[in-house]
């Protein structure tokens, strides 16, 4: 695509389609360089910015992902294996409108890095709109599988992160070349404040989503501290009973208290009021705290 008036070039390749680039050396050497590169990389030259973004992630899939190549230069942009059918709310046309009345190529590329983030922002709020429900989630029903929808989350962003530092390493690398009137264009502005407005989207839910995983380790750890403390007190409670019994039990022939009219009765008032004193000990010290109380409607620690 040549871009009017400004006289700047995007040609957009595949690799079954290089006949246009055969003659041109130092591009051909760095498709020979890129042809099987499947992750982000950058290289910073003398006013050559070359490199790969991966555009698109499966979050269950390493391996299913969409990466393109890009070769830029003032006048010129080359990319490779830019899959249009990928993008949902970019219109084509439309991009190719704008990025004609830009001045030159790295204003368009820029003006596509912008672009690719509207659509990266469009997904962030599905995620943020997860992580909402997610949060609800944690209050109305705390159960155990929660905690590892909180954890897929975590890496749900974590994907995300690794997706938008490398288009902001990009911008960085923009900025260092410093290309005449770019840097302080509106197109290098929008899209550094784009690039921005998403990386702080994600270090915000990633704050909210390290507040869940707390919440639920305390949560956790908690639970597992009153199941202890409950099978503590009931055990103590309960040791009279054992101990009577057992004792009761035995079948020795001669044994006190066989011969008793009311021996039965007797070893069931003491074992009772045994219990209860021992019962009546352990609340006056608070050692059974809420164990015997009812949770509260909508109560974290169900």
């Amino acid at each position: 695509m040549d871009s009017g008036a400004s006289k700047w070039q995007w040609v957009q390749l595949h690799w079954n389609k290089l006949d246009r680039m055969e003659q041109d050396e130092s591009l051909h050497t760095w498709l020979g360089q890129v042809e099987k590169n499947k992750t982000n990389c950058l290289r910073v030259g003398e006013k050559v910015l070359r490199g790969s973004l991966i555009y698109q992630q499966n979050f269950s899939e390493e391996d299913d992902h969409k990466i393109f190549h890009f070769y830029l230069t003032i006048d010129r942009l080359v990319t490779v294996e830019l899959d249009w059918s990928a993008f949902t709310l970019l219109n084509q046309e439309e991009l190719f409108q704008q990025m004609k009345r830009t001045g030159n190529a790295i204003d368009g590329f820029l003006l596509f890095l912008g672009e690719l983030m509207n659509e990266m922002l469009s997904e962030i709020d599905q995620f943020e709109e997860a992580l909402k429900n997610l949060i609800w989630s944690v209050r109305k029903r705390n159960e155990t599988s929660i905690l590892e929808q909180v954890y897929r989350r975590r890496h749900d962003l974590l994907i995300w992160k690794n997706l938008l530092i490398p288009m902001n390493e990009v911008r960085m690398a923009i900025d260092e070349l410093d290309f005449v009137g770019v840097n302080e264009g509106k197109v290098f502005t929008t899209t550094c404040k784009r690039i921005n407005r998403a990386m702080t989207l994600l270090s915000e839910y990633e704050h909210e989503l390290d507040a869940l995983i707390n919440l639920e380790e305390v949560i956790s750890s908690h639970r597992g501290n009153e199941i202890m403390k409950t099978l503590t007190v009931m055990t103590t409670i309960f040791t009279p009973i054992m101990a009577f019994g057992s004792l009761w039990g035995m079948n020795f022939k001669h044994m006190p208290g066989l011969d008793w009219r009311f021996g039965y009765v007797l070893s069931i008032v003491l074992i009772v009021v045994s219990t209860l004193l021992l019962y009546g000990y352990l609340k006056m010290r608070g050692w059974t705290g809420d164990l015997l109380k009812g949770k509260k409607k909508g109560s974290f620690f169900k």
